[in-house]
């Protein structure tokens, strides 16, 4: 509420005029602080909170029964390994890393030109099959349910490629989220995250001084 207050100097100035009376405006502003009460009580109550979105992952199994041997098993035509170096920097290779020939790793990005091509065109079948599911559910020709079981039988086809993701040390966690978010993206049905060997790491070292060595000679 605001309060209008006039006080009055009272005399006359010369001429036979009064002095003007001053006006002071005061304004209370209590009202203004239960009403933003209200509406902060009001938006709490009536906002639905965002929801955690979650991600699944496929960790391989630690079981006692399952072997060495039976655990590293993957087809070796399927099989792509992707070694996260920290950055911008990915290196990845096909089926059995080749530690005597370190220009069978690959270095590449996280960019849309660089592991996600890469990937988009290792599974480039599974990609259109789920493109033409989602122009289906677009056009509502089959449900949400329908939707999500054809999916993941597409995306854990026989056919389908296998990444398996390993971190190095330099690898950061927003590295980790960028090479899962490329499984979704590219829409990778089977993929791990495993543990960098010791021969990763001699090829990856190997791999950044012989390089470095053949650039120089280049120039």
């Amino acid at each position: 509420m605001s309060e209008i207050q006039t006080s009055d100097t009272g005399g006359k100035k010369k001429g036979g005029h009064s002095k003007q009376k001053k006006i002071s405006v005061f304004v209370d502003f209590t009202p203004m602080v239960d009403m933003n009460m209200l509406l902060i009580t009001f938006f709490m109550l009536c906002t639905s909170l965002s929801k955690p979105q979650t991600m699944e992952i496929n960790m391989p199994s630690n079981s006692d029964k399952i072997t060495e041997q039976d655990r590293d098993k993957v087809k070796e035509s399927q099989a792509i390994t992707l070694v996260l170096s920290g950055g911008d920097s990915v290196f990845y290779y096909e089926g059995k890393p080749k530690y005597d020939d370190y220009k069978s790793l690959k270095l590449s990005s996280y960019s849309a030109d660089g592991l996600r091509a890469y990937l988009l065109k290792r599974n480039r079948e599974a990609v259109i099959k789920i493109n033409e599911l989602k122009e289906k559910k677009a056009q509502l020709k089959i449900s949400q349910k329908q939707y999500n079981d054809q999916a993941s039988e597409i995306k854990g086809g026989k056919q389908t490629p296998v990444v398996i993701i390993k971190a190095a040390d330099k690898a950061t966690y927003k590295n980790l989220i960028d090479a899962l978010d490329e499984m979704q993206i590219c829409n990778i049905g089977k993929y791990v995250i495993d543990k960098i060997t010791p021969g990763e790491v001699f090829l990856i070292k190997n791999y950044q001084t012989k390089g470095a060595l053949s650039v120089k000679a280049a120039k």
